[in-house]
C-alpha cells in the first residue's frame, strides 16, 4: 500500500508540473483513454497498473505500475511506468534534479505518434520538432539506470539498436527500440 500511495504521489507531482487540467469525460471517451494506457505495456503489467487519466486517477492498481494514455498531454504516446520511472517523470516535469541507485523501466509499446518526438539531448528544447537532434521512436522500453553505467553506449538513434536519450541531463536513460 505504501507503494502505491508513493507511485500517486510522483503521478500527481507529474499531473500538476505539466499543468493538466480537470476533464470531465464524455461516454465512451474514459474506456478508449483507460484501453490507450493499458496498450503501452505487457497485459500481464497494465491489467493490474494504476491508470492515469488527464491528471486523474481513473483505476487504482495493486501492482506498483502507473499507465497513462499520453505522456505530455493530449499527444496520444501511451506509457507505463515503474516507480523508479514515475520519480523520473515528476523530476523532468518540475525540472528538478534527479538521480537513481536502481533500475527503472518504462513500457511505451505503441510508440510515438506522428509529431510527438522530442529533442535527443534536451527534454526541455522549447521547440522540439526544429530540433537537430528531433526523433520519433516506434515502439520501445525506456531504462533509466545509475548515470555511470550508460558509458559506452551510443547516443545515436539511427543505429536501430539501444541508444541513450537525454544523455547529458539528470534524466538520461537507455531507449531500446522493440521493432524496425
Amino acid at each position: 500500500m505504501k507503494q502505491q500511495k508513493r507511485n500517486l504521489n510522483y503521478a500527481v507531482l507529474l499531473a500538476g508540473s505539466l499543468a493538466v487540467s480537470p476533464f470531465i469525460f464524455a461516454d465512451g471517451h474514459l474506456a478508449d483513454r483507460i484501453a490507450l494506457a493499458r496498450s503501452a505495456a505487457p497485459a500481464a503489467i497494465s491489467a493490474d497498473a494504476t491508470i492515469i487519466v488527464d491528471g486523474k486517477v481513473v483505476s487504482e492498481g495493486s501492482n506498483g505500475w502507473t499507465c497513462m494514455p499520453d505522456t505530455m498531454p493530449g499527444d496520444r504516446a501511451a506509457m507505463c511506468n515503474d516507480a523508479t520511472w514515475m520519480k523520473l517523470m515528476g523530476a523532468v516535469g518540475s525540472k528538478a534534479e534527479f538521480s537513481t541507485d536502481r533500475i527503472g523501466i518504462s513500457y511505451m509499446l505503441q510508440g510515438e505518434p506522428p509529431g510527438s518526438g522530442v529533442s535527443n539531448s534536451n527534454p526541455h528544447h522549447p521547440d522540439p520538432q526544429s530540433a537537430e537532434d528531433y526523433v520519433e521512436t516506434g515502439p520501445h522500453l525506456m531504462i533509466v539506470v545509475p548515470k555511470s553505467l550508460l558509458k559506452g553506449i551510443t547516443d545515436d538513434p539511427s543505429t536501430g539498436g539501444p541508444y541513450v536519450m537525454w544523455g547529458d541531463t539528470d534524466y538520461a536513460h537507455i531507449m531500446i527500440p522493440v521493432t524496425d
